[in-house]
Formats: structure tokens, sequence, C-alpha cells
């Protein structure tokens, strides 16, 4: 089949099992152009509470799928390749993190949203990339654990400098793989290109940016400047999204190598074989499965962080 007859399949598939499909942003053109929803962690989440089919479909990683499991507890939702995980999600786990809140109790614990069910249950409010300032600035606690990503966390303590914000070593290996001197280089070739950047860099990367911000916030900023020419601080699949949307405009990768792999495990034959499971037929499915009192309990700080990040 070619990828528009694969892509006709999924559509009258989508429809007679009555499934969602949500696809993170980091996903592959093809996939992202089938799916209902389509965002970074944030705007996922959100939508997932108002999906009215039965089933969701999830194109990302795991702690994605198991959000929108937490969000639908009532719907079956199945991750389209069983083996996207996320490294930063595993750096910690609810032991660590149960250890240092009985140390310092007085510290409310924010975990960015890249992290398992488990570790959440011991969370006091999720935050992504997108609403993590606004959120950290919400709390009424001035003593924060932040967690796992210390990049993200480093760009938020210095823009609440009257918060006590503690950092533990963690982070994204796909974003932490920019270099200083990948960003000079990139700049050298398009000197009249302004440089995007996700917070989950390192901070010396951070600080050469023309725009700090979330994945979407960097495309909806990419879209909307006068600028004609970007180079981008964020997984490439970025770029290749901005090249259909604003075809006038030129974008550029700052490394060939900021590539996150997991992302990259779903393909579209994915999604339709998980489609033909649902629909009765005999192909391997990943359902997210999720006792009732895991699901409340982590479940707690998804929903204050869609309370105080909305």
């Amino acid at each position: 089949m070619t990828v528009r007859e694969l892509q006709d399949k999924i559509i009258k598939l989508k429809k007679e099992t009555n499934t969602a499909v949500l696809a993170h942003c980091y996903q592959a053109r093809e996939i992202c152009e089938i799916a209902d929803f389509v965002g970074d962690s944030y705007k996922l989440s959100v939508d997932a509470k108002s999906v009215s089919e039965e089933n969701i479909i999830f194109c990302g990683v795991h702690f994605m799928a198991e959000t929108a499991k937490m969000l639908s507890p009532q719907k079956h939702v199945y991750l389209s390749s069983k083996h996207a995980g996320c490294p930063m999600a595993e750096q910690m786990d609810r032991d660590m993190i149960s250890a240092i809140r009985a140390q310092e109790p007085d510290r409310t614990v924010v975990a960015y949203i890249n992290t398992t069910a488990a570790l959440k249950t011991v969370c006091d409010v999720c935050v992504t990339s997108s609403s993590a300032l606004k959120i950290v600035k919400a709390l009424d606690s001035d003593k924060i654990l932040f967690i796992p990503d210390c990049n993200l966390g480093d760009y938020i303590k210095k823009q609440c400098p009257d918060k006590d914000i503690k950092l533990l070593q963690g982070g994204c290996p796909t974003h932490a793989r920019i270099t200083v001197n990948e960003v000079v280089k990139a700049k050298e070739e398009h000197p009249n290109a302004l440089f995007l950047v996700h917070p989950e860099c390192t901070p010396k990367v951070v600080e050469l940016a023309d725009y700090v911000g979330s994945t979407t916030g960097i495309m909806d900023y990419a879209k909307k400047s006068e600028s004609k020419e970007f180079i981008i601080g964020t997984e490439n699949s970025i770029v290749e999204h901005l090249q259909y949307d604003c075809p006038e405009k030129s974008f550029y990768p700052v490394s060939r190598d900021l590539v996150c792999h997991n992302m990259k495990l779903t393909t579209l034959p994915d999604v339709y074989n998980t489609l033909l499971a649902i629909s009765g037929e005999d192909r391997d499915a990943c359902e997210i499965l999720m006792s009732d009192e895991l699901i409340a309990q982590a479940r707690k700080c998804i929903d204050e962080m869609i309370r105080l990040g909305g």
C-alpha cells in the first residue's frame, strides 16, 4: 500500500471501531495527518479528557498513554508501539522521591509529566514545558522539589528567584545532546536565522536562544514571526512539520542527532495494526491497563496540573 492508501484505511477503521488517535507532535507527518488530536504533552493531556470515542490510540511514548488512561479510565487506551518508552521517565522512582519527601516534608514535589504513573503517586502537581512556569509561580509553597529534568528546572528556577527550588540530576538525553558548538556553527551557517530552543536543553544552550519555549510554543512562534529563517532547537520532526506549515519560510535543524528514537518507533502500520486488533482481528495491540487505585493516586497531580495550568 501507499502511504495515502494506508491513511485512508486508518480513517475508515477509526470510524468503524469508534477510535480516536492522539499523536504527539514529535511523530512523523503521515501519522499526525490521520490523528484526531496533535500537540505537546500538555495539550494532549487536556484533549484526552474530551475524547468521546470508546477507544484511544496514543502515538507517542508510554507515560503519555498512561496519562490518557488516567484521564479517561473508562476507555480502552492503546500505545501504538509497545516498545516506545522515555528514558527520562525511568530516571527516578517512587522510593527515591518518597525518601527525599521524608527528609524535607515541607517541599512541594513538582513532577515533569515525563514520569511514570507510579512516581506521580508521590508528587503534588505535574507540569509540562508549556505550563511549568505558570504553575510553579501559582503554587502557595516557596519550597519546591522539581523532578526529573534539571535543565527545565534550572530554566524555571532562574525565573522564580523568590522560590527555593531544589533540583536533582536528570533530564532528556535527546535535548541534552545539543552542544554550544553546534549552535554556534548553525548560527554561522544561517546568520539571519532566529534560534528557537526547548528548555530541556542545557542552560548554556538555552542562553543562546532568541526564543525559549515548549514544542508548540516554538511552532507558534515560528508561524507568527515576521522572520523568515529559524534554527530549531528541539526534536527534528518539528523542522519537518514547520516546513509543511510555512513553506514560505526556512527551517534548519541545530543538529542532525536531535532525534528521539523512542518517538520514531511508531509507524503508520503500527496504528493500522492496532485498529485491526480493536476490530477483532488477531493482531498484537498494547493496551494500557492500570488498577483503579493507581489511577486514583496518580491522577491527583495531573488534575492539579490542568487546574493550575488552564
